[in-house]
């Protein structure tokens, strides 16, 4: 019980990664933990692509980051302003800027998880399979993080490289690696409970 709480809190969103293969059967065992997840009437919804191609990494989190750059520029100014000064994103448009792989952050892992488009729970069923998956990561001694942007695969010219049928749908991707960072946690919100 111990590790399992040592793993909830000592996960961090690692955002820049060595550069060392992850074994295929480490990736075997994330996905493992990822299909113990629950799931809505115990559908288990998702299917996983793994990419591990450095190259098509690089390439698609380029051709995602030019959507991003789009999409952002559809947000209100002063949201945008907002956002943009707040010292965690800061740091992030700062590291953006730096990184070749603005998207993948250098990860040699990319797990993209998706559903049937039809599936009403689909998202909320791939959350708390990303969570499984990157508490599992943390477990083995690798590194993770949540990709929103991933969504953003299906708008790529390189889309059909994962063979991903279009009656699915992209929610998010999770990046793994062994971390070449150490984040300190973000403060969190403690009065968020009501007791009845």
């Amino acid at each position: 019980m111990q590790e399992i709480l040592k793993n909830i809190f000592e996960r961090r969103a690692v955002r820049k990664y060595k550069d060392m293969p992850v074994p295929k059967e480490m990736v075997e065992i994330l996905l493992d933990a990822g299909r113990m997840a629950p799931s809505a009437m115990n559908h288990q919804p998702w299917r996983f692509y793994v990419l591990t191609n450095p190259k098509k990494i690089i390439k698609f989190s380029k051709e995602i980051a030019q959507l991003a750059i789009k999409e952002i520029k559809h947000v209100n100014v002063t949201d945008l302003l907002k956002m943009t000064l707040s010292n965690f994103h800061l740091s992030t448009m700062i590291d953006f800027l730096k990184n070749e792989d603005h998207i993948f952050y250098g990860a040699p892992v990319v797990i993209f998880i998706t559903t049937p488009k039809a599936d009403e729970w689909g998202a909320l069923d791939v959350g708390m399979c990303a969570q499984n998956i990157m508490l599992a990561a943390k477990a083995v001694g690798l590194d993770s993080c949540p990709v929103g942007f991933a969504r953003f695969v299906t708008e790529t010219p390189d889309y059909f490289y994962l063979n991903i049928p279009d009656t699915e749908q992209v929610h998010l991707a999770v990046v793994i690696g062994y971390g070449d960072e150490h984040p300190e946690p973000h403060e969190r919100i403690g009065n968020n409970a009501v007791n009845l």
